[in-house]
């Protein structure tokens, strides 16, 4: 077969694990003791292995040993040098640490987005705009508390829960933390650290007074919904511009949060409201910000930006498999939700350095797609996403001029 640009000396998952450099996963290796106990199946065949669930959507043990088994002629490029067990497997996502994948999905973030500057933001709205939100995954069986009702057995499914903060700019989670479903929303806000001239966005379910005034202290601007729960004080209804009123502003008010009859309260946050009136879906939203320069406009925009994060969870949850699980424990639940993320964040990486190239636009899904059925095959991933058809024309034409014929003509 004559050489081509089009094929590689590496497959398409060995191209994606480049990825994940090797220092880091020793680094955390070593902060979490997670070869301790263990002869031969070390963290990293842990986290190729389950990667390779991620990309190929297995639903089982059987499933991802048999496919590993299969491509074992290729292990040598992943760094694995043998197949493991199922029984191997399973132990290990019960005992290993999740703590160590955990780790290993945020410093990726850092190492290919870089971390939050310690200073102020700067620049374009989209860039230091952040969204906070959760979404939740049934289970299988009660490993961990489920929310809702008790069904007619008198038994509940258990659930987990994905705290998310992302970038507008990036689309993919830069922090992740995950609890029962059951818990609040609002146990997610004190871990979240944002820099000086950020913009936080979240629904109305997390409201949390002393977050969101330590929040003002240190200049991080947030905007949310108004609960019908809050109680504040109206302290000035501000005038509207002639524009502002047809575009769907209806009222811009300076507040005080809190109960008016209960001092601690009163003195706690001083806010705005912002009434705004969508003439498409005919619904009036009133939006509740600490920012007082924001045009009423940019408030609303701001919350338009909220839905990325829904188009975010879709995203995750089209593309991989969550219905099996590999373990019935909680630790080997989270290992695989964490493997997933990193598998997402990998296929992130692809897409936003082929958009950078502006050669051509790649969905999301398409490039899962082709991953998923092309992973162990040596394709250089990068130069057939950025022109196909003529990688594809270029080895054609080669191999064509290479090419005996076996009977003179």
């Amino acid at each position: 077969m004559p050489k081509s640009n089009f094929f590689t000396g590496q497959p398409i998952f060995s191209q994606l694990l480049s990825f994940v450099p090797r220092s880091l996963v020793k680094q955390l290796t070593r902060k979490h003791k997670a070869d301790h106990y263990y002869k031969k199946f070390t963290a990293y065949d842990h986290l190729v292995s389950m990667l390779f669930c991620g990309f190929h959507r297995c639903s089982s043990l059987r499933e991802l040993i048999t496919g590993l088994q299969a491509n074992s002629h290729r292990l040598i490029h992943l760094g694995l040098k043998y197949t493991p067990r199922r029984s191997t497997l399973a132990d290990a996502n019960k005992r290993r640490s999740a703590a160590f994948f955990q780790d290993l999905f945020h410093a990726l973030y850092r190492h290919h987005y870089g971390s939050l500057p310690d200073s102020r933001i700067k620049g374009k709205l989209d860039e230091k705009l952040f969204v906070i939100d959760s979404t939740t995954i049934s289970l299988f069986c009660d490993v961990l508390k489920g929310a809702g009702t008790y069904g007619l057995n008198g038994k509940k499914k258990g659930g987990i829960k994905a705290h998310v903060l992302t970038r507008i700019s990036d689309e993919v989670p830069c922090f992740v933390h995950l609890s029962d479903a059951v818990r609040s929303d609002r146990i997610f806000m004190p871990m979240v650290e944002l820099p000086a001239g950020s913009v936080v966005c979240m629904d109305k379910a997390y409201i949390n007074y002393k977050v969101m005034s330590n929040w003002t202290q240190k200049g991080v601007w947030w905007v949310t919904r108004l609960s019908e729960r809050l109680k504040y004080e109206i302290i000035e209804n501000r005038p509207l511009k002639e524009h502002h009123q047809n575009q769907g502003i209806r009222r811009d008010s300076e507040i005080l949060l809190g109960n008016p009859n209960d001092r601690r309260q009163r003195q706690l946050q001083k806010a705005r409201l912002v009434t705004y009136y969508d003439q498409v879906a005919k619904r009036e939203f009133v939006f509740l910000t600490n920012n007082l320069h924001y045009s009423p406009l940019t408030v609303a925009y701001i919350y338009q930006k909220r839905w990325n994060i829904e188009l975010l969870f879709k995203r995750v949850k089209q593309n991989f498999q969550f219905h099996n699980f590999l373990g019935d424990n909680e630790n080997a639940i989270k290992i695989q939700l964490w493997c997933t993320l990193i598998a997402d964040l990998l296929i992130s990486i692809v897409k936003r350095r082929v958009d950078r190239l502006r050669k051509r636009k790649w969905s999301f899904a398409n490039i899962a797609g082709l991953i998923r059925q092309h992973l162990t095959t040596y394709i250089d991933l990068m130069r057939f996403l950025i022109n196909p058809e003529k990688a594809i024309i270029a080895y054609s034409h080669e191999a064509t001029r290479h090419q005996l014929d076996l009977f003179k003509t």
